[in-house]
């Protein structure tokens, strides 16, 4: 498996204690920024990562801003990726066993650090098999 990962200026900790994990698990990854304070545009950190989805350079990507939000309507923009928002357990399992989702996104100013880390663990320890492939194949059709 290979991660594309990135985050706006709010949400570089968070981002940070999530490549440990990514690294404790011996998965190869990019970062994709940012890394400093100065304020960026996250639509333009979100396109980047997604089209590195998008174009099967990478299987999988992480994105983190304040809330998580504005980088999951980002990726959702690109034709064929499905980025869910996830805070909880439930949502991070249900994103890939019912909507095989390849991006995750979360908020800094929302899930704190050792509760982000769990998440992680659990999206990338489940395996993408097609989702609710009915329910799925209804959401690629919306994109035609």
């Amino acid at each position: 498996m290979k991660i594309a990962i990135g985050c706006d200026e709010i949400a570089i900790e968070l981002k940070k204690s999530l490549i440990d994990v990514i690294e404790e698990k011996k998965i190869e990854y990019k970062d994709f920024g940012v890394n400093a304070a100065e304020p960026v545009d996250y639509p333009d950190i979100a396109a980047s990562v997604t089209r590195e989805v998008q174009n099967g350079n990478y299987d999988r990507g992480i994105l983190v801003c304040g809330t998580g939000i504005g980088m999951a309507l980002t990726a959702n923009k690109f034709k064929g990726i499905r980025a869910a928002c996830c805070h909880d357990i439930y949502s991070t399992q249900r994103s890939i066993l019912s909507n095989d989702c390849q991006i995750i996104t979360m908020g800094s100013l929302i899930v704190g650090k050792s509760l982000a880390q769990e998440l992680l663990k659990i999206w990338l320890d489940i395996e993408r098999t097609g989702g609710t492939v009915k329910k799925v194949k209804k959401i690629e059709a919306l994109e035609k």
